[in-house]
């Protein structure tokens, strides 16, 4: 595969939690409507605040959603070489195939991953022994070599977790997702609650895990400041649909949407003392969004086709998609007095 040519597909993906209480039907609209496409040996931001749809939707996309969350509408194509899989079309069988071999989740939080009264050694038996299909002593061989790789000692697998500090856990956590080198792997916040320096590492760590491996990887974080140094391609996510979707550096420097603006304008920078412009109001209700643009009744710039009209994701430029009927008149990010990142 070409690194141009898409390892996954979406097509008007829809993914809904349906409620059924005290007689009342709901149904939150967490992923609506979203569309894109991920290359090979690419990452690939989602930026949002939260309650944006963000986990839901990289839920969905690993397969990894459990009732009330449900894929209503939309279709999701992963193409692994000769394989191409449909995770909501395929049986369960042909979907655990391609976990951990293909298709890996870096979960939020190493303790989650963990169990804290098992040895990590278990951690790395549970996940990866079934997917890599090699005797245990192979797989051990395999595991210390990929440890040694990622610059961890062997002598995390006799640790507990407990007894890791946290970027080592983390480290550790990585190290679980991309041991048996997966050509996708699903990233979910993995530098929360970690220190900048700590942050730095593991940042520098999934990229070289990335480069190493050639995989494609999706990136989930709200810090802005996180994506300006790891992705390549940033999708900026409000109220359950991609609002604007672009290279790293033309987000940063060029956005076509008024929310995007926002959050890079938000970025503190050194000496900077002025107080930051805050958006008016809230994220809408997911069970009933406003009609129109969701992100209208925060908007400066909102007009009655605002209030009235769904904008397209459409595209404004080179590998640019917007859904904004302003586009042409969304500020820079300089204009509201932040630094670009380099």
């Amino acid at each position: 595969m070409a690194d141009n040519e898409p390892v996954l597909t979406v097509e008007n993906l829809k993914a809904y939690y349906q409620l059924g209480l005290f007689g009342i039907n709901r149904e939150v609209r967490a992923v609506d409507d979203v569309t894109l496409e991920i290359r090979r040996n690419e990452i690939y931001g989602i930026a949002g605040e939260s309650s944006s749809g963000k986990t839901s939707l990289i839920k969905t996309l690993a397969a990894a959603i459990r009732p009330p969350l449900r894929v209503v509408d939309g279709k999701i194509t992963y193409r692994f070489g000769d394989l191409v899989i449909d995770p909501y079309a395929a049986s369960k069988a042909e979907v655990d195939a391609i976990r951990w071999k293909n298709l890996s989740y870096i979960m939020q939080g190493s303790m989650s991953v963990m169990n804290p009264v098992r040895r990590v050694r278990k951690t790395f038996e549970d996940f990866a022994m079934k997917p890599m299909g090699v005797p245990r002593k192979e797989f051990y061989r395999r595991v210390e070599a990929h440890l040694d790789r990622l610059g961890l000692p062997a002598e995390v697998l006799s640790a507990y977790p407990h007894q890791l500090s946290g970027g080592m856990r983390q480290r550790a956590t990585i190290a679980v997702a991309t041991v048996c080198r997966p050509e996708f792997i699903i990233a979910d916040e993995p530098t929360t609650a970690l220190d900048v320096v700590v942050q730095k590492d593991v940042l520098a760590m999934i990229r070289n895990v990335q480069q190493e491996m050639g995989s494609s990887v999706v990136f989930v974080t709200h810090d802005m400041s996180v994506h300006a140094n790891i992705a390549d391609r940033i999708a900026i996510v409000y109220a359950g649909r991609i609002v604007e979707e672009a290279p790293t550096r033309t987000i940063f420097t060029a956005p076509k949407h008024p929310y995007t603006s926002h959050l890079v304008g938000s970025l503190p920078r050194i000496g900077d003392v002025t107080q930051k412009a805050a958006l008016e109001g809230k994220p809408p209700n997911l069970a009933e969004p406003p009609p129109g643009c969701r992100f209208h009744p925060r908007c400066p710039l909102a007009i009655d086709k605002c209030r009235a009209e769904v904008p397209p994701l459409v595209n404004v430029g080179s590998d640019h998609r917007s859904a904004c009927w302003r586009a042409d008149e969304v500020r820079p990010p300089q204009a509201l007095g932040t630094e670009v990142p380099a």
